[in-house]
């Protein structure tokens, strides 16, 4: 597959062949001009660059740059270049003289225009030459061809960057004309995260199980990247956008998809779509976005790139610094602290590795932090805190050992029984205990507790000392089958 298609060659198509030194095909239909470039090495054909027929029979490029010196002559190579391929990224060069009318038409069909009039003329380079900018006119060009309504779903449960980061989609959606809502399954209990939502007036959906998400026309995921797994979608919904940095562990769904696992958020990715496309995200939306990449980083400690903080920064000069403060200092209630406590009596050592139960829960929100809290412990670099709630145990996970991988160790450990995955120093597991559902007497619940946590916590060291595990449900003195392989979420 061609990546770069050059449509006609003028002054500034031959600078752009001349930078644009790699997989590039040029059409142009002036023979002495493809003669010159095929001598110099550059993939070239004589023909109209504005003849559908031409095009149609192209392997479609990810980007095609419209480059003939005249205006007339780039509006009818555009028009033909978008209607032959509806995927690509179409760059326009505007001409010397154009009109107002050649202006206007050009712009609505190109994802970037170059006017010489108002801009220096390498700005079709830089586009070019970018995979930020393919991605954002990608982006931006899927969001304006959906007709109808989208919902922008979020993991079960979001955390600041997942909450940033639909929101910040659906802004970007209005700005193309789509209407989006942004959504979730679940529970937004941590403090900090009712306070980002509450302090900045977010608009989100909580979707509940029986709701029918066919009232949308259009789905787009962010920070996950599978329908069904993290989320109350069905497994083989069809779903049009993807944006995610964790890692994917399957096949990943969607006519547009962006999986960046080096960057530390997806609040980074959608900071950067903003740049690239020209638009400033209102104040409450940088916020949210500065605020899930300070979260999902540790605040720049953790599996950070120079794009968080290129993003960060661009982000400071829009975001409200009084309501980041008070979303950071929120009031912290009982139920955690009890449950942080928990975690810390029942806290069993293996080296410099804890592992703990926190028995049952009122929020799994809690969990998190009493992982980073055992974390903070003299000798301890890995840490796993797990709890039941409602016939689920929630697993929570972080490390600072360079040689652990947290996303690896918690799906050997329990991806046979349950979902689980994450970043090497952050990780967390989901596991539905059916029986519980059943209300047992209260003796029998804490003798299924016990065998639950004793087999939860030796899985896990197990898993982090890399002897392989077993894929085998877990049963109990009765011989019925707590969690397994059938039961698994």
């Amino acid at each position: 597959m061609t990546s770069r298609l050059v449509l006609g060659c003028g002054a500034v198509g031959e600078l752009v062949v001349e930078r644009l030194d790699r997989d590039v095909l040029v059409i142009e239909d002036d023979p002495e001009l493809i003669g010159t470039l095929r001598e110099e090495g550059v993939p070239a054909e004589v023909a109209d660059p504005s003849d559908r027929r031409i095009l149609d029979g192209l392997a479609e490029p990810a980007v095609v740059c419209v480059c003939a010196d005249e205006p007339a002559r780039n509006r009818a190579i555009a028009e033909a270049a978008v209607a032959s391929f509806g995927q690509a990224v179409v760059l326009a060069y505007v001409g010397e003289g154009a009109t107002a009318t050649e202006l206007t038409a050009i712009e609505a069909l190109a994802d970037h225009t170059v006017d010489p009039g108002r801009e220096p003329a390498d700005r079709i380079l830089a586009v070019a030459a970018s995979e930020d900018a393919r991605r954002a006119a990608a982006l931006s060009r899927r969001l304006a061809s959906i007709d109808g309504r989208l919902a922008v779903v979020a993991h079960d449960n979001p955390d600041p960057d997942a909450i940033a980061s639909a929101v910040a989609l659906c802004e970007l959606a209005a700005s193309v004309g789509t209407d989006a809502d942004a959504c979730y399954y679940g529970e937004i209990g941590h403090q900090e995260n009712r306070a980002m939502v509450n302090l900045l007036e977010l608009d989100l959906r909580r979707l509940e199980p029986d709701d029918d998400i066919g009232e949308y026309d259009a789905i787009a995921l962010v920070d996950h990247s599978r329908p069904g797994v993290n989320d109350g979608l069905p497994e083989d919904l069809d779903v049009e956008i993807v944006i995610d940095h964790h890692p994917p562990r399957g096949p990943v769904p969607g006519a547009f998809r962006d999986l960046r696992e080096r960057l530390g958020a997806t609040s980074t990715m959608l900071a950067g779509y903003g740049e690239q496309l020209g638009h400033e995200f209102d104040r409450r939306t940088a916020t949210a976005l500065l605020y899930g990449i300070r979260v999902d980083t540790d605040a720049f400690t953790r599996e950070c790139s120079p794009a968080d903080f290129a993003a960060a920064a661009g982000l400071l000069e829009r975001a409200d610094a009084d309501t980041l403060c008070r979303i950071t200092s929120p009031t912290v209630d009982g139920e955690t602290y009890d449950t942080i406590a928990r975690a810390i009596k029942r806290r069993v050592q293996r080296g410099s590795v804890v592992a703990a139960s926190a028995g049952r829960i009122g929020s799994r929100d809690a969990l998190p932090q009493a992982a980073e809290t055992l974390l903070g412990m003299a000798g301890v670099e890995t840490t796993l805190v797990f709890g039941l709630d409602d016939g689920t145990v929630y697993v929570s996970a972080r490390s600072r050992a360079p040689a652990v991988d947290l996303g690896e160790s918690l799906r050997e450990a329990y991806g046979a029984i349950g979902s689980a995955g994450g970043h090497a120093d952050m990780a967390g597991a989901q596991l539905e205990v059916g029986i519980l559902g059943e209300d047992p007497a209260d003796a029998e619940v804490e003798s299924i507790l016990d065998v639950v946590e004793e087999v939860l916590i030796d899985r896990f060291f197990e898993a982090i000392e890399r002897r392989p595990g077993t894929a085998v449900g877990v049963y109990d003195a009765a011989g019925r089958q707590l969690f397994g392989p059938e039961e698994s979420v």
